[in-house]
């Protein structure tokens, strides 16, 4: 069998495990690429979640000796919740963004892949194989991109004609020769959407992000989140999308052929308050099927009680109070002192004043401090209504 039946044969499998997209791209270095990374990284752009050897990023032979061929494979996902809960005060809800709902699409996609793999060795019994989702060496998007599964976007997601950019990617490194296909001409045009309504100008060019000021990453962090952020979050528990959420190939587009995506609004959707106080076996049990659940309950917590104190939940104070005087994680008792200066009243000044007497550590001190400062603003703002009065 020639390389052109052999992926012929590939692509009927792949309509047999239901993938949407499949693409054939050489393992040629990304040599542009490279280039474009020691740019990114020399400006302090990178994130610190990617593989930091750019040799391994860029040559897909330092994965795989040998390697020939790549085959690209996108999944598409759904973008509407059916009947999703109320957020209403007092019930205060965040949300997972769509690339966390259902099940974790790094298990899907490998199943996927390793079912394409065993097709490929059934085959060419002696190729060799490395399946790569995310968390691989190689850039999911320069491969899908060189595959022609899409274009890269000025927002940085690989935009398909079919599916917007709302497809998860994978890929698969083979020493077996595959007929490439051609990478797709069409483009964002003039179109400026996603930078134009990014709220902290993470994108500083057109398919150029800097992470460290991506909402979407600073989710996924475990530190204190800086106070020009916190604001800025709304409701996020996990990701942030509205630079896909404003791109035209995105608009009135949802994809629902994948049982494993399909959402439990309910998860997606979570009440903000029992986060608070959930026991890691717990985050587990409810959240861990999901990609958002990758970093644990630490950064879920973190956004959660930023939510309640943007909302400025008074029926959380207890709560945040409770985190303040015995959480053993700083960041927790920092951004609990800084919702509470966020909602203020007398409850959550005396619990500051009282913590304030006891606390050690220089972060959530300078916490405290700020957000005294916040209650003492928003008690003199109402004594003078009072007056006005």
């Amino acid at each position: 069998m020639g390389p052109g039946d052999i992926k012929k044969t590939l692509q009927e499998e792949a309509k047999r495990l239901n993938i949407d997209k499949i693409g054939f791209a050489s393992a040629d270095p990304f040599t542009e690429l490279k280039e474009r990374l020691k740019d990114h990284r020399k400006a302090g752009y990178e994130s610190g979640f990617e593989e930091p050897d750019l040799e391994k990023r860029t040559d897909p032979r330092k994965t795989l000796p040998n390697a020939r061929s790549i085959i690209a494979i996108a999944l598409a996902y759904p973008t509407r919740l059916e009947n999703p809960p109320d957020s209403k005060p007092g019930a205060y809800r965040g949300v997972f963004c769509r690339a966390s709902w259902g099940e974790d699409y790094h298990r899907v996609l490998k199943r996927k892949l390793e079912g394409l793999k065993v097709k490929l060795l059934e085959l060419v019994p002696d190729a060799k194989v490395e399946i790569m989702v995310d968390t691989g060496a190689l850039s999911d998007r320069a491969v899908a991109e060189r595959a022609g599964i899409g274009w890269s976007g000025k927002n940085t997601s690989i935009i398909t004609p079919e599916f917007g950019s709302w497809v998860y990617l994978g890929e698969m490194i083979t020493d077996v020769y595959l007929p490439p296909d051609q990478p797709l001409t069409q483009s964002c045009g003039e179109c400026t959407a996603c930078l134009d309504a990014c709220p902290t100008g993470a994108l500083v060019a057109p398919g150029q992000l800097n992470s460290q000021a991506c909402l979407a990453y600073l989710t996924q962090t475990k530190g204190m989140l800086a106070e020009e952020y916190r604001n800025k979050l709304g409701g996020y528990l996990y990701g942030y999308e509205t630079c896909q959420a404003v791109c035209p190939y995105n608009r009135k587009k949802n994809f629902t052929q994948h049982e494993e995506f399909h959402p439990d609004p309910d998860q997606v959707k979570p009440l903000l308050k029992p986060l608070l106080r959930m026991s890691n076996r717990e985050f587990r049990q409810r959240f861990g099927k999901m990609a958002g659940s990758w970093r644990g309950k630490k950064p879920i917590q973190r956004n959660a009680i930023i939510a309640l104190g943007r909302y400025r939940d008074r029926t959380a104070v207890p709560d945040l109070i409770h985190l303040l005087e015995n959480d053993p994680r700083p960041v927790i008792r920092g951004t609990a002192a800084w919702a509470l200066g966020r909602i203020g009243g007398s409850e959550a000044e005396e619990a500051l004043y009282r913590v304030k007497e006891k606390e050690s550590n220089e972060q959530v001190m300078v916490e405290i401090e700020k957000a005294l400062h916040e209650c003492g603003i928003q008690e003199t703002a109402n004594h003078r209504t009072y007056r006005e009065a």
